[in-house]
């Protein structure tokens, strides 16, 4: 079975599809790769995943502070506007990184939480902060437009 655009939401071992959850094999929970035999495939594959400006940023605060209201998320992720945040929540929630939880419908409230999937990436996030604060300059250096 590949799992396309229709489902709505992934979490731990099973695929949601509306209302209807069903369980998936190993080979199920394994994302698509778009060039197959390529060695350089499961690096463009990650790369695909959080290559967006606000996705480690998003995944980052998730692992960080634990389940949040959007709110709340867009408080923690300085700069971002309430569209791209929404946007973005969407896009890594397709990807089966993010799991978004109806809390209460009146008021309608939402909780966005990691995935075993997204959760996952952490060891990826602390080696991209690690590698930044050896290579990067600060912000307050004249020339931190230039890496």
């Amino acid at each position: 079975m590949v799992v396309t655009a229709s489902y709505s939401m992934a979490a731990g071992n099973y695929l949601s599809v509306g209302r209807v959850r069903v369980a998936m094999s190993e080979q199920e929970k394994r994302l698509a790769v778009w060039c197959p035999g390529e060695e350089w495939c499961p690096i463009t594959t990650t790369a695909a995943l959080i290559g967006k400006k606000w996705h480690p940023v998003i995944v980052h605060r998730l692992l960080t502070n634990g389940p949040l209201g959007f709110n709340d998320l867009k408080a923690e992720v300085d700069g971002i506007s309430s569209k791209v945040l929404s946007d973005s929540l969407d896009d890594l929630e397709r990807k089966t990184l993010v799991d978004r939880e109806i809390i209460s419908e009146k008021p309608f409230r939402v909780q966005y939480s990691l995935t075993e999937r997204g959760a996952s990436l952490e060891p990826i996030l602390i080696a991209m902060r690690d590698w930044g604060n050896e290579h990067l300059r600060p912000a307050s250096d004249p020339d931190s437009s230039v890496i």
